[in-house]
């Protein structure tokens, strides 16, 4: 699993950097197949937003989240990727 990192107006920080890599963990949980993760954190005066593309097999999903504070954003949005990937996960095995 490949995790990209870009910042937008913003520097990523390694408390940053290792913030996202502890929560895109909790992805790796769920779904085995992850190839590439892709995360770009932007700050616009007040709105810090982050989003993130995850390429698994067979599907990209995207996910993004706007706050006041980074790391409740990255959070956020990691939540909604691991929704994501579970639905997309029951989605494939009900296929079969």
């Amino acid at each position: 699993m490949q995790i990209s990192i870009t910042g937008h107006h913003v520097e990523v920080t390694d408390s940053l950097k290792s913030h996202i890599e502890d929560k895109i963990g909790i992805l790796k949980r769920h779904f085995d197949n992850v190839v590439d993760i892709h995360v770009i954190l932007t700050v616009e005066k007040l709105e810090q937003k982050a989003e993130a593309t995850v390429q698994i097999s067979g599907a990209k999903l995207f996910a993004e989240d706007v706050q006041a504070d980074m790391y409740v954003a990255i959070d956020n949005m990691v939540d909604k990727l691991d929704r994501q990937i579970v639905k997309f996960k029951e989605k494939n095995q009900n296929h079969r």
